[in-house]
């Protein structure tokens, strides 16, 4: 009895210590799972941190300014009677552009000329016959005196005649003509713009800070919307004498080349201004700083096996980007693995999965041709 009795108790806790087993098991296998599908691994993209040359530099934006350049107009009123240029011509300093009517001033400055010619002719007859004592010395005082004013008289009118006729100022190339023939113009109407094209000026404003690390005849790289591609080059050839009271900015102009006139006046340009000398720092595509409340930060994978591995945040200072790469100054070493492609997803210890499959190249200038 006492035999058959233990043998059953023996089954008895087989039986149970195998339940007991096989739920805790199931428990472990069930947490497992539950783990693998809260926390897969990510894939991401990566790069390895090496140390390359970087130029430190200014950066700014500013707009093209033509050496010489103005709207054209005259300043008395009247009646077109010629043009003399085309809309985007080239033209000479002094080259006459365009006339009014003005018959009535030039034959008023005809009655004058006559009136001088009389008086000039009176003087000297007058001066002939003080040497016999035929006239007193006062009447040619006043001969004198008369054929000045006349003089004067003349002068002012062929002033008045040359103010209704327009001159370019400069040479430089002209717009688009604002005007036609025939047409009443009032004092002042703009006829067309003049700008003188090579060189031209770019206008831009820098940090009171940056004073110390520019100089006249500093080299500036400019790049412009409009050929997207190029980048022009110049030199600093003017820094403003003061400093802007409200913005504490100071003004800087640079002289480029414009021998082909692509580049006009009023058009956007993003200016750079190489500074200092190279170093050999740390870069990494743009793509791998992630930007928060906190800080700039990126995530580096450790225990990388077999394109597996744990991701870790680091925050890292930087430097200004160039292009689509930036310069870390602390936070990574060379030789790390930092992920630039797919961080949305991770956290600190995260899992992941590489995958460079398909990473673009990151560079300093893309697609720039220096001009």
């Amino acid at each position: 009895m006492i035999k058959r009795m233990t043998i059953m108790l023996c089954g008895m806790a087989i039986l149970f210590g195998g339940l007991y087993g096989f739920q805790t098991f199931k428990e472990i296998m069930i947490r497992k799972a539950i783990g693998a599908l809260a926390n897969p691994p990510q894939t991401v993209s990566t790069v390895v941190a090496a140390n390359a040359p970087w130029q430190s530099s200014l950066n700014a934006v500013g707009s093209l300014r033509a050496v010489n350049g103005a709207d054209l107009a005259l300043q008395v009123a009247g009646i077109v009677q010629s043009i003399e240029f085309s809309s985007g011509d080239s033209v000479t300093a002094g080259q006459t552009l365009l006339s009014l009517v003005a018959t009535d001033d030039l034959a008023k400055l005809r009655s004058l000329q006559a009136t001088a010619e009389n008086y000039a002719i009176v003087l000297k007859r007058d001066e002939e016959q003080i040497k016999f004592n035929a006239v007193s010395q006062a009447t040619v005082d006043s001969d004198r005196a008369n054929l000045k004013n006349a003089q004067a008289l003349v002068d002012q009118q062929k002033a008045l005649l040359e103010q209704k006729t327009l001159k370019a100022p400069f040479s430089g190339r002209l717009g688009i003509r604002a005007v036609d023939l025939g047409q009443y113009l009032s004092a002042g109407t703009s006829i067309v713009t003049l700008q003188s094209l090579d060189p031209i000026y770019v206008d831009f404003y820098l940090p009171q800070q940056a004073l110390t690390s520019i100089r006249i005849g500093q080299d500036v790289s400019v790049a412009v919307d409009a050929f997207p591609a190029e980048r022009f080059t110049g030199q600093i050839t003017a820094i403003n004498a003061k400093v802007d009271s409200s913005s504490r900015n100071v003004q800087v102009r640079a002289t480029l080349r414009n021998g082909e006139a692509r580049l006009l006046p009023g058009m956007f340009a993003k200016v750079e201004i190489a500074v200092g000398k190279p170093e050999q720092v740390v870069t990494l595509p743009l793509t791998a700083i992630v930007n928060n409340s906190y800080g700039d930060l990126v995530y580096l994978v450790d225990d990388l096996h077999d394109g597996q591995g744990t991701a870790r945040q680091m925050f890292v200072k930087t430097r200004p980007p160039k292009g689509d790469r930036v310069a870390v100054n602390d936070g990574i070493k060379p030789g790390e693995t930092v992920v630039i492609a797919g961080q949305l997803k991770l956290r600190n210890g995260s899992p992941v999965k590489v995958d460079n499959s398909h990473v673009p190249q990151a560079e300093a200038a893309p697609d720039i041709v220096d001009q």
